[in-house]
């Protein structure tokens, strides 16, 4: 019989991501704890949101999942779980056909999420 032993929450990662808007200690983990790739992967993660979140309004839902999917992905890698979990919304609204208006309050969301994540990195590279 095996035997449960405490797991100790300063060696094993949360169970869930983070809720700030930017994971700091995802995207140091990332970035290998170098803080000018930290500052570009932050400025390319920034355009990169606006431009795929400008390119969702208005597009067909085929694109606008691929925008989203983009996004989703670009979102983790830099630590915006938010954004991550609501790029996957839109994602699955646009792909399942969705009535217009779930995927527009989906897209609205993200488009708040992005926002949030776009105000932090702001802060962080106006500090640095």
């Amino acid at each position: 019989m095996i035997e449960m032993g405490v797991i100790d929450p300063v060696v094993a990662p949360p169970l869930s991501p983070v809720d700030r808007p930017i994971d700091l200690e995802h995207l140091s983990r990332m970035t290998l704890g170098e803080r000018e790739l930290e500052r570009e992967v932050l400025r390319l993660f920034d355009r990169q949101a606006e431009m795929l979140l400008m390119k969702m309004h208005g597009a067909a839902p085929a694109a606008v999942a691929a925008y989203a999917h983009t996004l989703k992905g670009s979102a983790r890698g830099v630590g915006a779980w938010a954004v991550a979990r609501a790029a996957y919304d839109v994602e699955t609204a646009a792909t399942q056909a969705a009535d217009p208006g779930q995927l527009a309050s989906a897209i609205n969301r993200l488009t708040q999420a992005v926002g949030e994540a776009r105000r932090v990195i702001a802060d962080l590279l106006r500090a640095n």
